[in-house]
């Protein structure tokens, strides 16, 4: 980031990116997981590619508190990074089963 204007080093704003889910998908997710309304709040702050201290810093908790909802948000998904976790939702959220082998079915040549 730059200092003072809040912009990534190849000059884009976090806060302009698009939004990858919208409410209804936003919801889904909420209820598949059953994750809490904070954990759903940073998750889509995580989902723009907001920092942990940028989300703190917004919703006037401490670092350490994002941290454990991250982490909690990461056992309930069963991810172990920020882009498994946005890949996971932007996959399910679409419709598509989640994120596994796919199933191959194989029938007999009688």
């Amino acid at each position: 980031m730059n200092k003072g204007d809040g912009r990534r080093r190849d000059g884009t704003d976090p806060e302009a990116l698009q939004v990858l889910l919208d409410g209804r998908q936003w919801s889904y997710v909420r209820r598949r997981y059953e994750l809490t309304p904070r954990e759903v709040q940073i998750a889509e702050m995580v989902c723009r590619g907001l920092r942990n201290d940028r989300i703190a810093r917004d919703l006037k908790i401490r670092p350490g508190t994002v941290k454990t909802h991250v982490r909690n948000i990461y056992r309930k998904v069963k991810v172990k990074s920020k882009i498994a976790m946005l890949l996971r939702f932007v996959h399910e959220a679409n419709g598509l089963s989640p994120l596994s082998e796919p199933r191959r079915h194989i029938s007999s040549l009688d």
